[in-house]
């Protein structure tokens, strides 16, 4: 994992939470019952079981998480919807809770937590195939340069680090797809630094990313306004990740 570890008591501490979504069915039975009725109908809007499964698994385990840090019952933590459909702590929590966000694909849930009011985003996104003309679409003038310039071979690696770095930081944001995706840049050199160059209407040097590697080929990013060091424990989940 590539996400700087500073011992120092000025160090902003972050949780990274990592759990397998395919849980069996009695543990599954257990996670669905911490939904409240707005997540449960939510999951059974899923056409699909496994999508249903993945929701539950990891809202339930959310729940548990932030219900440890509130000192409740995991369907007592009070979970409202921001206005881009992000799961948010509402006022029953009482400036208590943390700042917290959750991504999940390849199988996984990874939930990253911090200080209260830190804006804090995580994305992670195994490879896939992808058509270059996705970062023609998405990406800005400089970051689809640096990618032209890679060799073919880091092409995909380039790609998907740029994806995550872009995601985590829209989602620290809370602006979801309201912010074009081109109104900032990201590096995305594999083995280069990850930082964020320009921020439309914003200072983009008091914003950090932090790379994660789960495994080979699973990349991930977290995202936060700060400007100093920065501390990670790995509370659940061990990293790389089983394959």
């Amino acid at each position: 994992m590539t996400l700087r570890v500073v011992a120092s008591e000025a160090a902003v501490a972050l949780d990274l939470w990592l759990w397998p979504l395919d849980a069996p069915p009695e543990r599954r039975t257990a996670l669905a019952a911490h939904l409240d009725a707005s997540e449960l109908a939510r999951a059974t809007g899923y056409h699909r079981d496994s999508d249903r499964a993945a929701f539950e698994v990891a809202r339930g385990r959310m729940r548990e998480i932030l219900g440890g840090y509130l000192g409740c019952a995991p369907r007592a933590v009070p979970l409202v919807t921001g206005p881009h459909g992000r799961p948010l702590l509402g006022t029953g929590a009482d400036g208590r809770g943390p700042a917290f966000n959750l991504a999940h694909a390849g199988g996984w849930a990874a939930l990253v937590t911090g200080p209260h009011r830190l804006a804090l985003g995580i994305d992670i996104e195994p490879w896939r195939e992808v058509e270059p003309e996705v970062a023609a679409r998405f990406f800005s003038p400089a970051e689809r340069a640096e990618l032209a310039a890679l060799p073919p071979d880091q092409w995909r690696a380039g790609f998907f680090n740029a994806w995550v770095r872009k995601e985590a930081l829209l989602k620290a944001l809370g602006a979801g797809l309201m912010r074009p995706l081109d109104s900032f840049d990201v590096t995305l050199t594999p083995a280069a630094p990850a930082r964020l160059t320009r921020l439309s209407g914003a200072v983009a040097s008091r914003w950090q990313l932090h790379p994660l590697e789960l495994r080979p080929g699973f990349p991930g990013c977290i995202a936060l306004r700060h400007a100093g060091p920065v501390a990670l424990t790995v509370r659940e989940g061990a990293l790389p990740l089983p394959a």
